[in-house]
């Protein structure tokens, strides 16, 4: 907006405005000191990254599910109950997910089940069980044992009895008699067709080696070994084989951040480089590029700062927090781009330190509602219960913050120093002192890279940027014609109709696959596990929590229609169901034990157990009484985030509805969780942010229904955002989430501006106001919007889904804010004229005796011959002298200059200090009494006030008569 416009104040803005006015004087006083200070603050708080090693933590369990989620609840009490007894190992009974190694065997051929493929199979594991790592450690010394054997893989001891013959056998499905026992293949075999329950082709088969949990050192050097069994050109004629341990997908998430370092400086190369590009100037003297570079090295400095601070202090270092810095330097180019542009329509002729000082109070209200609103944004994410999350949201708030600091204060500081070079008129390269004028006879090569200096003489700024009269010449007046208006209201209908329905194709929760680079060992792993064996899914623990009558019928027929209520849902096996009291009441019968008696059922227990060592694992029996004890039950197809949804909640939902006190558990709970709060604290953060957001602008922006818009837009951009996520295959977790709060910060940076621009100016009419507001902030947003796009576009690029979901998140930001910042907000605003803030009144004089009036439109010549509208405006009412001879005057002053439009160049002066106001630019005139003999500072030059008479020296040029000549605009007089 342009300089000492009058505008609305505020009760909020208006001392906002003055402290930064004030703030801004002292910076370009001292500047040096705002320059050096933060570059010292930056190295010593840089030290902290020291401790960056020891502050990581990347813990999945610990940072991606929720804090004191009720499975970590509920795995505390089947721990405490269900001690694992490891001479009798059993995987169905783990409450974690073990410590293991597997590989999936995949046949090339139409069945995995033929002699060849076994022989190779056989040949892998025989190679893994042989692995020797340093120091002497073996599967065999290391493996889970029950009855003192390691746990063998069945199939293998299916294939070793059968051998060639294992192709000719019905081997049933999911359940093979094998010698005196039934044997669950159901995990072992994959991607089956079959004949009624007979196996007729097989795609995949997989081995499991289980390892005892109690010295993880080692266990850990010999899954560090199994990984190289399997090297990249593992050469096999039968099958393909992809493999993966216990420890895969924390080690393969940790190596993602070392995706980040060469993108983060692609993407500070790429920032600098469209700064300085979009801040380039055809002329030597008045170029940005110094100030561009430098607004980036600012947001660098900020992150530097920020990050080293948050290390000194101790806050965990999670992956997630790599996103921050691509974040942080967006928002510190778009503050960039704003002070330039207010910095731009300062005074050339101001001292440095008032042009600061200008530019402060203009841009002061901008950035801080962006700023206050980022930062909020963020410290209300720290309310979620996932640890990433509130790291996430700790770093890049803080980072913010010092983002905002070092714009006002080392960038401000740097704005001053080079305003310091252009007042000499130096090149922006050399610092050599260069021509404001192209001497005769010198090409355009020479007046290009040794002439400069130029502004604009009409109004005193900097000559406008070609992008900025797009705005206002093409665009502000293309949009606000009635039938663009029209077009822009069904496109935003159409916009909002698709988003609507993108939210309700949204799923929840994060593929744990996702947290492993694209071309990880592991991804692969899981991609076959997904194809071949999701047809049998986790086997579930039913916990009976408490003591129960389990000889007591009438009980017991509560818990049978309990457990048929489990067996009822829809993603239930029926016919696979274990069972401690089913066995008990069967050995009963047998034993002709009356089980119906409390002592008889509790005298015999404890034989029963003794017969069957994995019940004892099921059943808390101690003192005489049964504390707690378990069944499982068994799930299938259950292959998609929303089917591991619906299974728990309807797992929940049927043990919470249960007479029994009943509770669910698996160790995939853990993770799981996730779906129980994402939705439910997506939308408590989003609810509240918004709240706030809506009561900063109400304070920041001097109209309330201005602010409503504002607000409007907030909840339209995270509806848009959230919708085409969906339709982009992104789902709703905890990465997304941190950026659905992301989006309401830069939702109210793009409307916030356009907002208060559209309320600070007074064109008289709605449309002009959003002309005017698209021509002050217009190029300035588009100019943050494109660098936020590039400071990210780089993680497109990434192998990894949480940098590859930053970006696709942040570019819907990004890009449906920008469309409702300069198309969708403007031409709202435009139907609510009342939006337009209160119009200015003057002192009300006789029409004859005012010579012009608050708005002129006079006519002057373009240095093109072109005749053009030019509007004047003053701040006090200057009289003629006839007014002086029929009224009463306090003393006449004389106007040394070519003012026209007052008769013999006498003034009647009232009481106030007179002002010349042209085209919202503001003269200054310089006084002296009868006595005086001073001299006064015109524009840089000097000129002496000595006359008899009272005089005025000032810079109020170019207001022609309609009567007498009318100076060509590139003149310049001063009086």
């Amino acid at each position: 907006m342009k300089l000492n416009e009058k505008k609305p104040q505020h009760c909020v803005e208006k001392p906002i405005s003055i402290c930064f006015q004030r703030f801004g004087r002292l910076v370009g006083t001292h500047p040096w000191w705002f320059f050096i200070c933060p570059l010292v603050l930056s190295g010593l708080l840089g030290t902290g990254f020291y401790f960056l090693e020891e502050r990581e933590a990347n813990d999945i369990e610990d940072q991606f599910t929720p804090v004191n989620g009720p499975a970590k609840l509920e795995r505390r009490f089947v721990q405490q109950n269900f001690p694992l007894n490891d001479s009798v190992f059993s995987n169905q009974r783990l409450y974690t997910d073990g410590v293991y190694a597997s590989f999936i065997a995949v046949t090339k051929s139409s069945s995995i089940l033929t002699d060849a493929a076994f022989q190779e199979i056989v040949a892998l594991d025989r190679k893994v069980k042989q692995l020797n790592v340093s120091s002497g450690l073996t599967f065999e010394g290391l493996c889970a044992r029950r009855y003192k054997k390691c746990i063998p893989n069945k199939i293998l001891d299916i294939y070793q009895y059968y051998g060639k013959g294992l192709e000719s056998i019905e081997l049933t499905f999911p359940f093979f008699r094998f010698g005196f026992s039934y044997i669950f293949l159901g995990y072992s075999v994959g991607g089956v067709k079959l004949n009624s329950s007979v196996i007729k082709s097989a795609k995949a088969v997989r081995l499991f080696y289980f390892l005892k949990e109690d010295n993880r050192t080692r266990t850990n050097l010999w899954l560090n070994e199994f990984l190289k069994v399997f090297p990249s050109n593992l050469s096999l004629n039968s099958i393909k084989v992809t493999h993966s341990t216990s420890l895969s997908r924390q080690v393969e998430f940790e190596a993602n951040t070392k995706d980040v370092i060469p993108l983060f400086s692609i993407t500070y190369v790429i920032a600098i480089g469209f700064s300085i590009l979009s801040c380039l100037r055809f002329d030597c003297v008045r170029n940005k590029v110094w100030v561009a570079a430098f607004g980036v090295f600012s947001a660098g400095l900020a992150v530097l700062s920020s990050f080293g601070m948050m290390l000194h202090i101790g806050v965990p270092f999670v992956m997630t927090v790599a996103n921050s810095p691509f974040l942080i330097l967006g928002i510190g180019v778009d503050d960039m781009f704003i002070l330039i542009s207010c910095w731009q329509q300062t005074n050339v002729h101001d001292r440095v330190e008032t042009r600061l000082s200008n530019t402060y109070k203009e841009a002061a209200i901008s950035i801080t509602i962006t700023t206050l609103t980022d930062v909020l944004a963020f410290y209300i994410g720290l309310m979620t219960p996932f640890r990433s999350v509130r790291s996430f949201c700790l770093y890049t708030s803080t980072s913010i913050l010092f983002c905002y600091i070092y714009s006002v204060t080392f960038f401000g500081a740097f704005l001053v120093l080079n305003g310091r070079r252009e007042n000499s008129n130096k090149h922006w390269l050399t610092c050599k002192e260069v021509s404001d004028e192209c001497p005769v006879g010198q090409s355009k090569w020479y007046e290009l890279c040794c002439v400069g200096g130029a502004y604009d003489h009409h109004t005193g700024t900097e000559e406008v940027q070609p992008m900025n009269h797009f705005f206002k010449k093409y665009y502000g007046p293309f949009l606000t014609k009635s039938w663009t208006k029209v077009f822009v209201i069904v496109f935003y209908c159409i916009y909002l109709i698709i988003s609507i329905y993108g939210c309700f194709q949204i799923q929840e929760g994060i593929d744990l696959r996702n947290l492993a680079a694209d071309d990880s060992y592991v991804v692969k792993y899981y991609d076959n596990e997904k194809e071949y064996f999701s047809e049998y899914g986790p086997n579930i623990m039913v916990v009976i929590r408490q003591e129960f009558p389990y000889w007591d019928e009438k009980y017991m027929s509560d818990l049978e229609t309990c457990i048929d209520d489990f067996k009822n849902l829809s993603f239930i096996e029926k016919d696979i169901f274990t069972s401690w009291i089913k066995s008990y009441k069967y050995y009963g019968s047998h034993s002709k034990l009356n089980l119906s008696a409390e002592e008889v059922f509790k005298d015999n227990l404890g034989n029963f157990l003794g017969f069957y060592s994995d019940f004892k694992q099921d059943v808390n029996f101690t003192n005489n009484s049964i504390h707690a004890s378990r069944f499982f039950i068994q799930t299938v197809n259950i292959s998609t985030a929303l089917d591991e949804m619906n299974m728990l909640n309807k797992l929940r939902e049927t043990a919470q509805n249960c007479p029994v006190p009943l509770l669910v558990y698996h160790p995939a709970f853990i993770y799981h969780d996730q779906y129980a709060v994402i939705v439910s604290n997506t939308i408590q953060n989003i609810g509240v942010t918004t709240a706030v957001m809506l009561l900063i602008s109400l304070l920041l922006i001097p109209n309330p229904l201005c602010s409503l818009w504002v607000t409007f837009s907030i909840a339209s951009v995270i509806v848009g955002v959230t919708g085409f996520m969906a339709l982009w295959d992104v789902n709703l977790d905890t990465i997304s989430m941190i950026i659905l709060v992301v989006c309401i910060g830069f939702s109210v940076d793009f409307s916030a501006h356009i907002s208060y621009a559209f309320v600070s100016n007074k064109k008289p009419s709605a449309n002009e106001k959003a002309v005017e507001a698209l021509f002050n902030l217009g190029y300035p947003i588009l100019q943050g919007a494109v660098s936020t796009i590039l400071g990210v576009v780089v993680l497109s690029a990434s192998k990894n889904y949480i940098f590859r979901t930053f970006f696709k998140i942040m570019f819907l930001v990004i890009f449906f804010g920008l469309f409702h910042g300069l198309t969708f907000i403007p031409v709202f605003l435009t139907f609510f004229d009342m939006c337009s803030g209160t119009r200015l009144k003057t002192e009300s004089v006789p029409e004859e005796e005012t010579i012009k009036n608050n708005h002129n439109n006079v006519q002057t010549i373009s240095q093109d011959g072109e005749l053009k509208e030019r509007e004047t405006y003053d701040n006090h009412t200057f009289q003629s002298d006839n007014h002086c001879k029929h009224q009463t005057c306090t003393s006449i002053w004389d106007i040394t200059g070519n003012n026209h439009l007052v008769p013999r160049n006498q003034v009647c002066m009232a009481s106030t200090m007179p002002i010349f106001r042209v085209d919202g630019q503001t003269y200054e005139v310089h006084m002296c009494t009868l006595s005086d003999e001073v001299m006064v500072e015109v524009n840089g030059q000097s000129k002496r006030c000595v006359d008899s008479q009272k005089c005025v020296l000032g810079n109020s040029n170019h207001i022609p008569d309609s009567n007498g000549p009318i100076p060509n605009s590139s003149e310049s007089t001063i009086l």
